[in-house]
C-alpha cells in the first residue's frame, strides 16, 4: 500500500512538473495575454446586469428614463428574468477577452519600449504608465470594437417594454436582433450603420479611451508605488487601488461614452424623429445631447457606473497581477535592469 501511495504521489509531481515546464516555454507576451484575457472575463461578468442597467440609462430606452438602478434592476427581472440580466453579455464577455488581453499585453509591451528608448526624456515614473496605457488602450479597442457595437445593440433591446414616445424615438421598439452574429449580418446589410460604426469609433470611442486607459494605469501604479512594502501583496490594497483609479479615469470621460451610445442605437428610432436627433461626431454629439436633452443626460448612469466600476476595475487589476504570479512572469524590475525586451 505505501508503494502505491509513493507511486501516486510521484506521478503527481511528475504532472505538476511537466505542466510547469510549459508555462515555462510560453514567452512572457503570452502569458500576459492569458493573465489580461482572464482578468477581464472575470470582472466583465461579475457586473453584467449594471453594465446592462448603465446603457439602457445611456440610451434613454423607453420605461427606464426615470428610473433608479434598483427600480430597473427590478423592472428587468420582472420581463425577461434572470437571462435579461445577462443579455449582450455573451458579446460582452466575447469582446473583453481579446480586449482586455490585448490591452494588458501591449500596454507592458509599450512600456518596457518606453523605457528602453526614451526614459531620459520621460524617466521612469508613471507618466510612462500614463503613455504606455493610452496606447495600449487605443491598440485594444480598434482591434475589437465591433464586439462593442454587437454588445451595445443587444443590450439595448428590452422584451414588452415600450408604450409611448421618448426623446429618443425609441417607442415601440421590437426584438430585433437574435445575437451577436445576426448583428454583424445586420449591420454589413445597412450601409448607414457601417457609417456610424467608423464615425463612433473613431470619435467618441477613440477620444475617450485614451485618456482613460492612460489615466487608469498611471493612477493604479502610482497608488501601488505608495503602499508600504509590507503590504505590497495584499488583495484588499490592490482592490483598493484599482477601484479608485477606475472611478477616477471614468469621471473625466463619462460624457464621450454616452455619446457613443447614443450613436451605436440611433439608427433604430423612427423616421420622424431621426431627423431632429443625429449625432454625426463627437463634439456634435455633445452639444446636441445637452441642447435636447439637457446636459445631465451627459452624465446618465454614472452614479450607476460607480457602483460598477469600483468592482470591476478593481477586479480586473487585481486578477492581472495574481495571474501574473500564478504563470510566473517575471517582475518588470528584473526585466528592465537587465535591459532585455519581453
Amino acid at each position: 500500500m505505501g508503494s502505491s501511495q509513493e507511486s501516486t504521489f510521484s506521478s503527481a509531481s511528475a504532472a505538476a512538473q511537466v505542466n510547469a515546464s510549459a508555462l515555462d516555454l510560453l514567452p512572457v507576451y503570452a502569458k500576459e495575454l492569458i493573465a489580461g484575457g482572464a482578468a477581464g472575463a472575470f470582472a466583465k461578468s461579475a457586473v453584467a446586469p449594471l453594465e446592462r442597467v448603465k446603457i439602457l440609462l445611456q440610451t434613454r430606452t423607453e420605461g427606464f428614463q426615470s428610473l433608479g438602478i434598483l427600480q430597473s434592476l427590478r423592472k428587468l427581472w420582472q420581463y425577461e428574468g434572470v437571462r435579461g440580466f445577462y443579455k449582450g453579455n455573451g458579446a460582452s464577455v466575447l469582446r473583453i477577452v481579446p480586449y482586455a488581453a490585448l490591452h494588458y499585453m501591449t500596454y507592458e509591451q509599450y512600456r518596457c519600449w518606453i523605457l528602453n528608448n526614451f526614459a531620459p526624456s520621460v524617466g521612469t515614473g508613471p507618466v510612462v504608465d500614463l503613455l504606455a496605457g493610452s496606447a495600449a488602450g487605443g491598440t485594444a479597442v480598434l482591434c475589437t470594437y465591433p464586439l462593442d457595437l454587437a454588445r451595445t445593440k443587444l443590450a439595448y433591446q428590452v422584451s414588452n417594454v415600450g408604450q409611448s414616445g421618448s426623446a429618443l424615438g425609441n417607442s415601440g421598439q421590437r426584438q430585433t436582433y437574435n445575437g451577436i452574429k445576426d448583428v454583424f449580418k445586420t449591420v454589413y446589410k445597412e450601409g448607414e450603420e457601417v457609417s456610424i460604426f467608423f464615425k463612433s469609433i473613431t470619435g467618441p470611442t477613440l477620444i475617450g479611451i485614451l485618456p482613460y486607459a492612460g489615466l487608469k494605469f498611471y493612477i493604479y501604479e502610482d497608488l501601488k508605488s505608495r503602499v508600504p512594502e509590507d503590504y505590497k501583496k495584499s488583495v484588499i490594497l490592490k482592490l483598493s487601488c484599482g477601484a479608485l483609479a477606475g472611478l477616477f479615469g471614468q469621471t473625466l470621460t463619462y460624457p464621450l461614452d454616452v455619446v457613443r451610445r447614443q450613436m451605436q442605437v440611433q439608427s433604430k428610432q423612427p423616421q420622424n424623429s431621426s431627423d431632429g436627433f443625429r449625432i454625426r461626431g463627437t463634439f456634435q454629439g455633445l452639444l446636441l445631447i445637452i441642447r435636447c436633452q439637457g446636459w445631465r443626460q451627459l452624465f446618465a448612469g454614472l452614479s450607476l457606473n460607480y457602483v460598477k466600476v469600483v468592482p470591476s476595475v478593481a477586479i480586473g487589476f487585481t486578477t492581472y497581477d495574481m495571474m501574473k504570479t500564478l504563470l510566473g512572469v517575471p517582475p518588470r524590475e528584473r526585466v528592465h535592469a537587465s535591459g532585455a525586451n519581453k
